[in-house]
């Protein structure tokens, strides 16, 4: 028996665009909004590009960035999307988008995280966004949670290291599915559940010195994560057959530096880690190389009476986030420096390795192992756009690294693996996740604001909104 020949994209793929809420919105203290983690990220112009990331924080770190009144903290305007987001919808409409995801703030839902109720003015704004992004012709992809955790379930609490956090992360996720069923067929639970190192506060909300060993603390804080997953994945599967649950991924899978048998076996341990999480939220269980792993490094992981039972409730699709490619080797997991730059490819401005045939290969990679429709959540290069006199932009770069790996996803296609959709990051520029800053720009769209807030806030039409639009017209046949 053969197969039909595939020829390209299917004519029901999701050509989109994604956004998180943190970096576009603004309006930090509007609507009944609590604190959340992304408020306290302050911008810093003395830290190197490559090395601007969220990563551990304290309890007095927490609160002095409360308190300050001098620092720049740019994820608390964004770009204003909590106002304009019915002129951005119809730029992203006019790129002919079938599709957009963004997310919804859970501090704007349950200011504290652990009320009884939602708050109901935090509400009516994502009633509002998720009615526009259907009337412009767009399905709603929309994230649960993406580094916009109640600060208070930090500060009170201790993050996901704490059980009780479970519950209300169920909740939160069950009055969303309340609200928008019918309305809402696609949800990503977790943003890049894997990122533990990187962004690891912003994900996981543990302050390092409430907890006596910080990776033990992590690893039983993903754990409670996913409990609270599978939970609300059987909640939604229970109250719509039409939801989909979404796993994510930032994809990290290494290459080995050499083919010496040293390092093929420490980058095949690195990437298994790597691969952990859709182990368990996509087949249902905890494989055994993890444990190998918590027994050698002297992890040890609580598991509550039913939680092996709960999370045999797996996700429908999987997501990932593809920006970069490193490589591994035996030393440099020694050294605890698991991966680095790749010598064979070339790097943006802030360090991230270009490799569009990678796309490909992990595409592969991940369809082999789950068998589950694959969504490209994340794709994009940031960069330093640069206006002309005439209020051109000609951003030849952005197009060139989107059409090499928009050209690998096909080919990825062609190899039998199922792609849902593509969704490239900033379909307009926001505020940089890991460095908090304007000017690394990831969009089609122009947004006049600089690191500091100033500008006019006016959107502009770069080159690239022109080509991307017609990519989604062909449906990908014109590059």
């Amino acid at each position: 028996m053969g197969r039909d020949k595939i020829k390209g994209f299917n004519k029901d793929f999701f050509w989109g665009g994604a956004l998180a809420a943190n970096q576009c919105e603004g309006a930090w203290k509007e609507g009944g909004k609590g604190w959340c983690v992304a408020d306290i990220n302050r911008f810093r112009e003395d830290i190197p590009l490559n090395k601007k990331y969220n990563e551990e924080i304290t309890t007095k770190e927490i609160k002095e960035a409360m308190e300050d009144r001098l620092g720049v903290y740019p994820k608390r305007w964004g770009i204003d999307f909590y106002h304009a987001y019915k002129e951005d919808l119809k730029l992203l409409k006019g790129l002919g988008l079938n599709s957009f995801r963004t997310s919804i703030n859970w501090a704007r839902i349950f200011p504290n995280g652990d009320e009884a109720k939602p708050n109901e003015d935090g509400f009516k704004f994502y009633d509002a966004l998720i009615n526009e992004i259907i009337a412009n012709g767009m399905e709603p992809l929309i994230t649960i949670s993406h580094y916009e955790m109640p600060l208070n379930l930090t500060l009170k609490y201790t993050g996901w290291y704490s059980r009780e956090v479970i519950d209300f992360f169920v909740r939160y996720c069950q009055v969303l599915f309340d609200r928008y069923k019918g309305k809402v067929k696609y949800w990503i639970l977790v943003n890049q559940i894997n990122l533990i190192v990187h962004e690891s506060f912003n994900h996981l909300g543990i302050a390092e010195d409430k907890v006596e060993n910080l990776l033990e603390a992590k690893y039983q804080g993903v754990h409670n994560e996913m409990v609270a997953c599978a939970k609300a994945t059987q909640y939604a599967r229970e109250l719509d057959k039409n939801m989909h649950i979404g796993m994510m991924f930032s994809d990290g899978i290494s290459y080995p530096a050499t083919c010496k048998p040293e390092d093929v076996l420490a980058n095949y341990k690195r990437n298994q880690m790597e691969f952990l999480y859709g182990d368990v939220l996509l087949r249902g269980k905890y494989p055994g190389y993890a444990f190998r792993f918590f027994d050698d490094n002297n992890i040890h992981i609580e598991f509550g009476e039913e939680d092996e039972e709960i999370l045999k409730n797996t996700a429908d699709f999987m997501a990932i986030s593809y920006y970069y490619t490193r490589i591994c080797d035996a030393e440099s997991i020694q050294k605890k420096k698991t991966s680095y730059n790749n010598p064979y490819i070339k790097s943006s401005d802030w360090g991230w390795g270009i490799d569009p045939v990678g796309l490909r290969t992990k595409l592969n990679m991940y369809y082999d192992r789950y068998q589950l429709p694959v969504m490209i959540a994340e794709n994009g290069m940031g960069a330093f756009d640069k206006v002309e006199e005439d209020g051109s932009i000609h951003d030849t770069y952005r197009v060139e690294y989107l059409k090499a790996h928009i050209e690998q996803m096909k080919e990825a296609v062609l190899d039998g693996v199922d792609v849902a959709g593509y969704y490239p990051w900033g379909p307009i520029d926001i505020v940089s996740c890991s460095s908090s800053e304007m000017s690394k720009r990831y969009g089609f769209i122009y947004v006049d604001l600089d690191n500091y807030g100033k500008g006019s806030g006016k959107r502009s039409l770069k080159d690239s909104y022109y080509w991307y639009k017609k990519v989604v017209e062909t449906n990908g046949e014109i590059l």
